[in-house]
């Protein structure tokens, strides 16, 4: 492999490492840094570190799944920078936007547009089993953020040191945060650096591939994800500190448990499936439907779209 193609497909999944900086991370920091909590430079520092643990410790269920599950058989290099790229353009559109999408939905349906225009075989069941927990993340988050959520409530109501209560809360949610940056890195890092390692090439070692993919996201998260942080923190519904703790624990949790089958799952999704947790909480009325309702058909055009734009593209760099 020459050495262009090498920087080539690198700066590729870096490129779309970034965008899961500048989309997805800010998913997990959202609601401390919209109620206020911490600053935003700090905690990408802390997505950062969480996030590189995260990929190297559990990262490589999902890697495989988006590298070798989707399309069963070995993708040419051409294909890997089509897939990549198309991903991350769909995302930056979105980041642009200040929308949270989803780079999983982007990225598998890069990779499986990729496949069909290559007349590769596409695993279109694991491919729908895929889709069905991206309907299935966002509603288990819904769930455990309103139990949680009125759990902690009726912790803190039995309290009688207020100043205790609201200091405990607030290292609860920083440490929330962590939680989801690390869920994070198990699971979306591979949408970055699965299409990469299924190369199968001794020049791209998988080791550097996830220190530089865990890397680019806490880049891409500083230069550019504060507008979609605050969308996830103040635009769909006001968050106070119970509020952002059982939001963070929650799409953690769902990331985490993916994560372990080996499953992409959506940050965004369940970050949005969360504050809607809150939403019914509080009354439906709360929730701002128009932002919602942005986010949802982001959902529904980004897998369709990335694989439609992705099977043009590398027909046409075929051509090339």
């Amino acid at each position: 492999m020459s050495l262009v193609l090498v920087v080539t497909i690198v700066g590729a999944g870096l490129y779309v490492g970034g965008n899961i900086g500048a989309n997805d991370a800010a998913n997990c920091i959202g609601p401390a840094v919209g109620g206020g909590l911490v600053r935003y430079r700090t905690a990408i520092v802390a997505v950062a570190v969480f996030a590189i643990a995260g990929a190297l410790l559990q990262g490589s269920g999902v890697a495989h799944t988006v590298g070798k599950g989707i399309v069963t058989e070995p993708i040419s290099e051409l294909g890997v920078i089509a897939a990549l790229f198309c991903g991350g353009i769909f995302v930056s559109i979105a980041t642009f936007l200040k929308i949270p999408v989803s780079t999983s939905q982007a990225v598998v349906g890069a990779v499986a547009g990729v496949g069909v225009a290559s007349q590769l075989h596409v695993d279109w069941s694991k491919t729908l089993n895929i889709a069905g927990s991206w309907v299935l993340c966002p509603i288990l988050s819904m769930v455990v953020t309103y139990l949680l959520y009125r759990a902690t409530l009726w912790l803190l109501g039995r309290l009688e040191d207020d100043r205790f209560a609201r200091r405990a809360l607030r290292w609860l949610v920083l440490a929330s945060a962590a939680y989801a940056a690390y869920s994070l890195g198990a699971n979306n890092l591979g949408n970055a650096i699965g299409p990469i390692g299924a190369l199968e090439t001794e020049v791209l070692d998988p080791r550097w591939l996830t220190v530089l993919g865990a890397a680019s996201i806490a880049i891409g998260a500083l230069l550019f994800g504060r507008g979609v942080a605050e969308t996830v923190g103040r635009s769909i519904i006001p968050l106070d500190l119970p509020g952002a703790f059982a939001v963070q624990v929650a799409a953690g949790f769902g990331l985490h448990l993916f994560s372990m089958l080996g499953v992409p799952v959506s940050t965004s999704q369940a970050v949005v499936g969360a504050l809607i947790g809150i939403g019914t909480y509080h009354g439906i009325r709360t929730v701002s439907r128009r932002k919602l309702l942005e986010v949802v058909v982001g959902w529904v055009a980004t897998p369709v779209a990335a694989g439609l734009v992705s099977f043009v593209l590398f027909l046409g760099l075929q051509r090339l």
